[in-house]
């Protein structure tokens, strides 16, 4: 894959954030705001920008199939096609809409290319502070343009930082998490924005992230991003995560001895 594919889908969702998303940003109306399910958000912003981010998307790789957030909670059977093969592009127009739709920050626009199942290339990008992160499969990660290097030392548990979304676990889980969290340095709560989370792995603000909940268009551009940059995106049992399964539980960390010792800390006990 030439490098100009990573530079065409990031200039893509630069101009999606510029045009789309951020001019709406704490302009929302009442209107704008509607529950796509109990609980979850959409607004205007989610879905003109995945209608303008995917209409692109099939220009760039004639043949290929759009999977989108929004378009997937009109139909569910769009997942389908993550397992199938030739070129899937997985999009979450608007990562963190809780946050946005509340004038709050982070949020982020992902996108990642599936090829024959397996991810190729992801994107994701904070247009509020204009970090954008690219990768390509066995070609590594880049940072604002600069390549991000695997971490090489190992800290001590103590010294640790990272977030971990113990409220969504299941009690005896969460317990868990809880009393191990007290022996990692700092244990976060999250930011609403997964996006956000992997950028911080990738900057290394963090050094781990923990999730429940681990739908395709949240996770699959970020686990391969961290994974070019060295690190690890696992299930709890230790099994590498693949965008097409289904499941619950993601441990994702800056490296695979960092990875060990969260996993004992925080879900061994």
């Amino acid at each position: 894959m030439a490098d100009r594919l990573l530079d065409d889908v990031g200039a893509l969702l630069r101009e999606a954030a510029a045009e789309i998303v951020v001019p709406m940003f704490r302009r929302l109306d009442d209107a704008d705001i509607s529950e796509k399910a109990p609980g979850e958000v959409v607004t205007v912003a989610d879905r003109q920008a995945e209608a303008f981010i995917s209409e692109r998307l099939r220009r760039l790789r004639p043949g290929s199939v759009v999977v989108g957030e929004e378009s997937v909670a009109e139909d569910p059977g769009l997942l389908r096609h993550l397992r199938g093969t030739g070129d899937v592009w997985l999009v979450d127009p608007v990562d963190g809409t809780s946050n946005f739709a509340a004038g709050r920050r982070p949020f982020a626009l992902m996108v990642a290319l599936l090829t024959d199942g397996v991810p190729a290339a992801s994107w994701v990008y904070d247009p509020l502070d204009g970090t954008m992160a690219v990768g390509r499969a066995g070609a590594g990660t880049r940072l604002d343009g600069a390549p991000v290097p695997a971490t090489r030392a190992l800290p001590e548990l103590g010294a640790l930082r990272g977030t971990a979304m113990t409220r969504f676990l299941p009690p005896d889980a969460r317990r868990t998490a809880e009393e191990g969290g007290a022996r990692i340095g700092e244990l976060l709560p999250g930011q609403h924005c997964a996006g956000r989370e992997y950028l911080d792995v990738l900057t290394g603000a963090q050094q781990f992230v923990l999730f429940w909940r681990t739908l395709p268009w949240d996770h699959a551009p970020g686990t391969l991003l961290v994974r070019e940059a060295g690190g690890v995106a696992r299930r709890f049992d230790g099994t590498d995560y693949r965008p097409g399964d289904d499941g619950r539980g993601l441990l994702v960390a800056a490296s695979g001895e960092i990875w060990d010792e969260v996993r004992s800390a925080l879900l061994d006990g």
